[in-house]
């Protein structure tokens, strides 16, 4: 074979050595000879030269001359040399097939390590109490509430379905599950989806261009991470969280990967599943949002800098934003949508949520006790509870409990639980005659000015020029007095805005009129906004009167709900309906309104709860069930080494970008080629920013944390550490880095094992596991 020298000392060959050097032009093909090793070797001796000028043309020896980097002649007839020798093998075909063999083995150990055991303890374990019992309402079609989307709960229940379980089970927590009940099903097609992150984390790191060693040390922590493994084992939403977290990354990196092929259909096809996927993991838990961020932030430099190229035509511009629009905005929003249609098309049965929903949904149920056999039209002397119609809104409630601050008269609140506290009589104002039951009923209408007073206490409903206890612009409502103390402060004018039966206003009607309530004196409405009340309230929701007069603000609109009145006839069941957008928007802002409202209480120990610095740094786990010696215990805790080493990338990418910032300000170029940098930004900067949007909001939250709202984040940290581990390694020789990463394998996996029993269950005495405990805040043994 004949070989060139060009000046340079660089090499060119003729067409027939081209099989031989093929691994010098692409990285990511897998070398299968032995000469392909050979020239593996000679990367790892040049690693900025995998694009060296053996067998290039002209133009592109020139590109390697400029990088100062070659290889010698006698280097590439050292390697014709070995592969003319080089026969087809075991592990060529091995190397071949290693995209395919390698995630089968990764998923079979996936599967085996988040199985393993997992029907061995008998009893409802932390948060299956929660959402076992979630899974039943669905069986039984009983309506409920909780702060959560509905998708991973109806997939608990879809489980109980395939399990023949029929909700009858009450979930309490430690109670031991009965025979009759499939629980360890249960729990298999939950640890499902857990085990289903560790591909998606190898075929992720695939698409962000690591090289293959790092592509197995990602998928390795993901697959050893006890935390992982221990979060999935139960009837719990975080494994549906994170897996739907994963599908969005590993879209996202799919996409990306396509950005030069803009159009084709494959290029279409992980846009659309990228919002398919935002979709899902925000109808698990609204912690998904913060996934959104991350390829909303993708998308807007995306098209800013397609915006700045010149040379793209604007119709392709534009269709570059539209289909974004309906991939990442529309599509997320569909799919969202969706699952509370069907929440809401199961759930058909009255339950124990009803409250949280507008009276109108709530008679729509079956068996509801809303507007059944209640009078029509509200009169003098009716006893009635009244409902906000402001999305997430709640039964104007009052108590025997006092006002700390203000006027320190008893407390008006808006509640969602049902009870009689929740009941109020409708008198006339005080200068009409007083109230005679025996008397003919006298309907109230639009215009009319009457009292409500406390079905339990007796007291007016009343406001005054006294601030209210939260919003400070706004009067307190309170109730003062009784039905003969007190004045025209407990006047209120009914003002009738809507009616879904009827035109005419002159009189209420149950369930279909909306009316404000006006004070005569001091010209402000009754207003309920879900604003919480501190712990002396009990986190009810603040009710006041609003000075401004806004006819459209839904929070001063009310309805009655309930209605009691022996003289006048049951009316007859409406057919009046909610509507679905309506039911959406209301049932949502309640899920962030009890959100808001799980703030820690400073009166209570919480021994689960946690704070955000604590998680990063592994400094407490969380017991999950009793830690007596006869119950099988499970600590929430992860890999040591994952977790700090994975910490601590985040800073060292941070030094890294520092690094480069200065030698670029120094005039350096260490960015020669457009993979290089696409490297570092995408599958570097992307991962940190993903691990920020993911923690760094609970840092600002009020609400309770614990260790697992830490889990999406560490799926980005561990991105972050794969990319530093392979960008810090990609120059030295194939010796040194099989050496460090056979370290790297070798610790994780060390520390999995030796911890594995927090995941696989601890049985007997805690104080055979003292080994374990390597900090105090280890709660491990007692």
């Amino acid at each position: 074979m004949a070989t060139h020298h060009d000046g340079g000392g660089g090499v060119s060959s003729t067409g027939a050595d081209r099989g031989i050097i093929d691994d010098l032009r692409n990285r990511r093909k897998p070398s299968v000879t032995d000469a392909d090793r050979g020239v593996d070797e000679l990367r790892s001796r040049y690693p900025e030269a995998h694009d060296s000028g053996v067998g290039l043309s002209a133009a592109e020896v020139e590109k390697v001359k400029e990088r100062r980097v070659s290889l010698t002649a006698e280097e590439v007839e050292r390697v014709r040399a070995r592969g003319v020798k080089a026969e087809p093998s075991f592990l060529k075909q091995v190397e071949e097939w290693e995209w395919i063999i390698a995630p089968i083995l990764f998923t079979f150990f996936a599967f085996f390590t988040r199985m393993y055991k997992i029907g061995l303890s008998p009893i409802v374990t932390w948060d299956e109490a929660h959402f076992g019992k979630f899974g039943s309402h669905y069986l039984k079609r009983e309506f409920y509430f909780d702060v959560h989307p509905p998708l991973g709960k109806m997939l608990v229940g879809l489980s109980g379905y395939l399990a023949g379980y029929n909700g009858s089970f009450e979930f309490k927590s430690g109670e031991t599950y009965p025979e009759d009940l499939n629980y360890t099903f249960m729990r298999v097609f939950n640890s499902a989806f857990g085990a289903l992150c560790v591909p998606l984390a190898y075929y992720t790191a695939k698409e962000l261009n690591f090289r293959k060693l790092t592509v197995w040390f990602i998928t390795l922590m993901v697959l050893c991470e006890n935390s992982y493994t221990t979060i999935s084992r139960f009837i719990l939403l975080d494994s549906m969280l994170l897996f739907f977290t994963f599908t969005t990354v590993f879209c996202w990196a799919k996409f990306h990967a396509l950005r030069k092929e803009a159009f084709s259909p494959e290029w279409g096809l992980w846009l659309m599943l990228t919002g398919v996927s935002i979709g899902c993991v925000c109808s698990v838990k609204w912690v998904g949002a913060f996934g959104t961020a991350l390829v909303g932030l993708y998308t807007i430099e995306d098209l800013w800098n397609k915006f700045g190229d010149l040379k793209m035509e604007k119709i392709d511009l534009l269709q570059h934003v539209i289909l974004r629009v309906i991939g990442l905005i529309m599509i997320p929003l569909v799919v969202y949508m969706f699952s509370f249609y069907l929440h809401f098309l199961i759930l058909e049965n009255s339950g124990p949520g009803d409250a949280q929903m507008s009276s109108l949904f709530q008679a729509n149920l079956r068996g509801t006790e809303v507007g059944k056999d209640s009078p029509l039209e509200v009169a003098i002397g009716s006893k009635i509870t009244m409902k906000n119609m402001g999305y997430g809104g709640g039964l104007l409630h009052s108590h025997v409990q006092t006002y700390p601050d203000g006027s320190g008269q008893q407390q008006v609140t808006c509640y969602h639980h049902k009870d009689q506290n929740n009941e109020w009589f409708v008198y006339p104002n005080r200068a009409e005659p007083e109230f005679d039951a025996e008397a003919e009923p006298r309907f109230i209408g639009h215009g009319d000015t009457i009292r409500f007073i406390h079905a339990q206490t007796g007291r007016n409903l009343h406001s005054h020029a006294i601030a209210a206890p939260v919003s400070k612009s706004e009067w307190e409502v309170s109730c003062y007095g009784n039905t003969t103390v007190g004045d025209t402060k407990d006047h209120w004018i009914v003002e009738v805005v809507d009616d879904a039966a009827s035109r005419d206003h002159s009189k209420i009607r149950t369930l279909t009129s909306s009316i404000r309530l006006k004070h005569p004196d001091l010209g402000c409405y009754l207003r309920a906004a879900n604003t919480n009340l501190p712990q002396w309230g009990f986190k009810q929701i603040e009710v006041t009167c609003v000075k401004d007069n806004k006819p459209r603000d839904k929070f001063t609109w009310w309805n009655i709900e309930s209605h009691w009145n022996d003289k006048l006839p049951p009316s007859a069941p409406g057919s009046f309906k909610s509507p679905f957008l309506r039911d959406f928007l209301h049932l949502n802002v309640a899920m962030m309104t009890s959100n808001n409202a799980l703030v820690p209480d400073p009166d209570k120990q919480d021994d689960l709860a946690s704070a955000f610095w604590q998680w990063p740094i592994l400094n407490v786990g969380l017991r999950m069930c009793s830690w007596d010696d006869k119950t099988v215990k499970y600590f929430l805790l992860g890999n040591p080494f994952v977790y700090w080493a994975s910490t601590a990338s985040l800073g060292v990418f941070a030094l890294m970008v520092l690094w480069y910032l200065v030698r670029w300000q120094r005039g350096y170029v260490d960015f020669k080629t457009e993979e290089d940098l696409d490297m570092i930004h995408y599958a570097g900067f992307y991962p940190v920013l993903g691990w920020f949007l993911h923690y760094f909001p609970f840092i600002l939250m009020g609400r309770v944390t614990y260790v697992h709202h830490y889990y999406p984040a560490l799926w980005f940290a561990i991105l972050t550490l794969g990319f530093c581990v392979d960008w810090t390694t990609a120059k030295l020789s194939k010796g040194v880095q099989f050496g460090i990463y056979g370290l790297l394998y070798a610790v994780v996996i060390g520390l999995y094992v030796l911890f594995r029993a927090i995941s696989f269950g601890m049985e007997g005495s805690n104080q055979q596991w003292k080994h374990l405990k390597w900090f105090d805040s280890w709660r491990i043994t007692d």
